[in-house]
């Protein structure tokens, strides 16, 4: 698959490599609209609840509709974690607020069931397994971890991953995790001046596991550990280094919704395209923008990071890079996603 999508890429110009690695987002559940949207050649499409319709089968016509060229589909992505961050109204199976107190063949199940749930609605991309380690109880995040010590999390989330992929590319969220950061990134960047030792000893640990159990992608998350890098990991090159070097992840580095950084009120941070720009210059192969977005935006931010190219701000080689790491996930799905709906189909009946 590497070696296909590098021919591919390529062959590319550089405003069509930029338009690649770009995962957007509209809202309505209007195929036709949400199809033309995707037209541009964007490398992948980001379901919010405003565009979940009433059934699985009228989802499944809108995800049919998001895939313009059938050889070689974009990521279609939601936040189906279960419970908290739950886009899709008919998953019912458990979620973290149970299952970080049961066994772990417990998350395997549910997160299996999961995974063939998003999978019959034509989604490939879940942003589901939260490996973040809270201990505080008043964290934003802390419903939504699969447990709060390092080891019970690491578990879960290794479960959680290999469940999935049977069935969807899974995704680890959000690195390098926000236990050991007070704050939510949504409305601010959480800052801790924990060493990289104690990370690795506590909040790396889930991430190491999921890593080690083939999680496809892995987010960033808009946070600091100023002990490594002054800069939100998002936008830090010493973590995508961490994560490839040191923790052998090989696969598609996406960030968190780069919006995000526009409302942490930071004036370092109130250019979108700027911030993709960066995000991409650090390592990340897959920008997402969600809050703020329309339907100019995503088209904005391709635009910014080809400029970026031809004026040497961005290197063309980590553009190549990045688009040749999405569009080889892309052609995977694509392969698979025959067999996929086979298994998803079988989980279905049980």
């Amino acid at each position: 698959m590497q070696e296909h999508a590098a021919a591919l890429v390529a062959e590319m110009s550089t405003a069509e490599q930029a338009s690649s690695i770009v995962m957007g987002h509209i809202g309505g559940t209007d195929p036709a609209a949400l199809r033309a949207y995707m037209a541009s050649g964007l490398g992948g499409f980001i379901l919010m609840g405003g565009n979940i319709p009433s059934t699985e089968v009228e989802l499944r016509t809108l995800t049919d509709a998001l895939t313009v060229d059938p050889a070689l589909p974009p990521l279609i992505a939601v936040d189906q974690e279960g419970g908290i961050v739950s886009r899709l109204p008919w998953d019912t199976y458990p979620a973290s607020s149970t299952l970080k107190n049961r066994p772990v063949d417990e998350t395997a199940a549910a997160f299996a069931a999961r995974g063939a749930l998003v999978a019959r609605a034509g989604i490939t991309v879940d942003f589901g397994t939260v490996a973040d380690v809270p201990a505080d109880p008043g964290s934003f995040i802390f419903g939504r971890a699969l447990g709060t010590d390092p080891q019970g999390v690491a578990d879960r989330t290794a479960a959680a991953t290999e469940a999935q992929e049977r069935f969807v590319a899974s995704t680890l969220k959000h690195f390098p995790g926000h236990g050991a950061a007070p704050g939510d990134s949504h409305h601010a960047i959480p800052t801790t001046n924990v060493s990289k030792a104690a990370w690795e000893r506590a909040d790396g640990v889930p991430f190491a596991a999921g890593i080690e159990a083939g999680a496809s992608l892995l987010m960033y998350g808009h946070l600091a550990y100023t002990a490594v890098d002054a800069r939100p990991a998002s936008l830090s090159a010493e973590w995508h280094r961490i994560a490839r070097d040191e923790l052998g992840f090989d696969g598609v580095a996406v960030t968190d919704d780069l919006g995000m950084l526009l409302s942490s009120g930071d004036p370092a941070y109130a250019d979108p395209v700027a911030n993709g720009v960066a995000a991409v210059a650090a390592g990340n192969d897959l920008v997402l923008m969600i809050a703020g977005s329309d339907a100019q935006t995503a088209g904005e931010m391709a635009a910014g990071i080809a400029a970026a190219v031809d004026d040497g701000t961005l290197p063309a080689d980590r553009v190549a890079d990045a688009a040749t790491r999405v569009l080889a996930l892309r052609l995977q799905l694509a392969a698979a996603s025959s067999s996929w709906s086979i298994c998803a189909d079988c989980a279905a009946a049980g």
